[in-house]
């Protein structure tokens, strides 16, 4: 019987044990064993499936791999102990000495320090493309280039790529094209379907869902993540049991979560809109966004971030985070509790002034992640933080 991706996430399971326990089980172990040494040769020699080590695999976090693939359509994947560590993996894997990385300059801060400080190490070189000039992006490849990376919508400015044109572009040159989905999720879109060879998440943020554990993944095409497997396999990246297991229960509300946070997101849009002291709000299923329209071929929602720029720059930056009362004030995002930053200070410090600029990271720019709360609740702090600014 064929179910939906979003049932797969509640009922694909590992196999019941002796117990016959109804909630999936932990297997919180670090090796496995074997019932004589010819079963262990053939286990190190790839001729059976059995599980060997917990760096190597794991049935807790093969079942949330599975999930993972199930809702977004791909054929494998392979999970990490953080979402950095899925990305840096996934550049180890596949770009060599002499290689060169096409990315969109708006990404996370720790991506950005990988990829314009230890890259030069590896001898490995990029170029940083504006995600609002597509047509400046063909030029940008090299017949070195075997990766294409991006994220949307981007960190923290919300801008959208055209996965349908990117994806095109990168088979029509034969590139590897990796989209990190952490922001919308597979319930809000798909970029397998858009020709995305990886897709990649900080499992931390609206997988969990609830600011509890570490994680990363990344999914797609077989023969790659087998060789993604192999480099982490040997490198140690792995992602612990027990949190796999906690992430793999989240996947279970993840559709039901994402739908609410999208309903609150677009309540303080509208609550917000035409503030006298905001410059602009950004939402990518807002009429005024600068991709409105390849967010809505592309999306099914908005997402649960939402950005303003304050008048005033950096100082009512600081005051309105100080003047929250409900907010949170931390880094993390996609928690069930709403969430204030402000990039320029925090997430995107190591940027200079005009690199921050160009990835459209202004000195007033917020960032709120908006949670599960109550949305008038949520709405009334962020108003009254607004008038102390």
């Amino acid at each position: 019987m064929s179910v939906h991706p979003n049932t797969q996430a509640v009922r694909i399971q590992t196999e019941r044990t002796n117990e016959k326990e109804h909630s999936t089980p932990l297997f919180l172990t670090s090796s496995f064993c074997f019932n004589d040494a010819e079963e262990m040769r053939a286990a190190f020699a790839e001729e059976n499936d059995n599980n060997i080590y917990s760096r190597f695999s794991n049935p807790t976090v093969q079942e949330f791999i599975d999930k993972m693939c199930a809702l977004e359509g791909a054929e494998a994947g392979f999970a990490t102990a953080s979402g950095m560590s899925a990305i840096f993996g996934t550049f180890m894997a596949f770009l060599n000495s002499g290689d060169h990385l096409l990315s969109c300059s708006s990404v996370f801060g720790s991506t950005h320090t990988i990829i314009t400080k230890y890259f030069k190490r590896w001898n490995i070189e990029y170029s940083y493309a504006d995600i609002r000039k597509p047509e400046t992006w063909e030029a940008l490849i090299r017949s070195s280039t075997k990766m294409i990376y991006v994220e949307t919508p981007t960190n923290p400015g919300l801008d959208i790529v055209d996965m349908e044109w990117l994806g095109q572009l990168s088979k029509k040159h034969n590139i590897i094209l990796v989209v990190d989905n952490c922001f919308a999720t597979p319930v809000l879109q798909k970029p397998v379907q858009y020709g995305a060879d990886l897709v990649l998440h900080s499992a931390t943020k609206w997988l969990d869902g609830q600011g509890r554990v570490l994680g990363g993944i990344v999914v797609g095409k077989e023969k790659l993540i087998r060789e993604l497997y192999l480099f982490c396999r040997n490198t140690g990246p792995s992602l612990s049991p027990f949190n796999a297991w906690v992430l793999s229960k989240s996947l279970e509300t993840l559709d039901v979560r994402i739908q609410r946070h999208c309903d609150n997101a677009e309540a303080l849009v509208q609550a917000l809109e035409g503030h006298p002291k905001l410059n602009w709000i950004r939402y990518p299923f807002h009429p005024s966004h600068p991709m409105y329209a390849i967010a809505q071929k592309q999306m099914t929602r908005g997402g649960g971030l939402v950005t303003f720029d304050l008048k005033g720059g950096v100082e009512s930056g600081k005051k309105f985070m100080d003047a929250l009362k409900m907010l949170s004030l931390t880094s993390n995002l996609g928690d069930s509790r709403s969430i204030a930053s402000h990039p320029a200070s925090t997430t995107h410090s190591k940027l200079t002034g005009p690199e921050q600029l160009e990835v459209g990271i202004t000195p007033g720019l917020i960032r709120i992640s908006v949670g599960l709360e109550y949305s008038g609740d949520i709405i009334n702090d962020i108003l009254q933080a607004l008038e102390q600014c």
